[in-house]
């Protein structure tokens, strides 16, 4: 059984087994210690937030070669965070959805209300 302090995922113990120190990964990423022990005990409202505490996870992740989809699940889990945008419209079915549709269809509907 892991203990709190390696948090959720086994992080701590991860890195360790690795021989990598959280000053030696601060130091690679610029990332200051709190907020890799922050990532490591699953304290992510301790993260400046944002696109950094994604970054933040990112190269952490990279660095003790741990899934890095694996802990952003969790990070979004514990902050609440939905992958799906929650006004997002229905599929149309059919089949419209290249980059070009959806461009002219936003341009339409901007100078549409003009």
């Amino acid at each position: 059984m892991r203990s709190r302090a390696d948090g959720i995922l086994g992080l701590t113990s991860r890195r360790e087994k690795k021989g990598i120190s959280l000053e030696q990964i601060s130091q690679s990423t610029k990332i200051g210690v709190r907020s890799l022990q922050a990532i490591e005990a699953g304290e992510f409202d301790k993260l400046p937030g944002g696109i950094y505490s994604t970054s933040y996870i990112r190269q952490y992740a990279k660095l003790i070669d741990f899934d890095e989809s694996e802990i952003l699940t969790e990070y979004y889990s514990v902050m609440g965070i939905s992958l799906e945008p929650e006004n997002a419209a229905p599929p149309s079915g059919n089949g419209d959805t290249g980059l070009v549709s959806r461009v002219l269809r936003h341009t339409s509907a901007v100078f549409g209300s003009l």
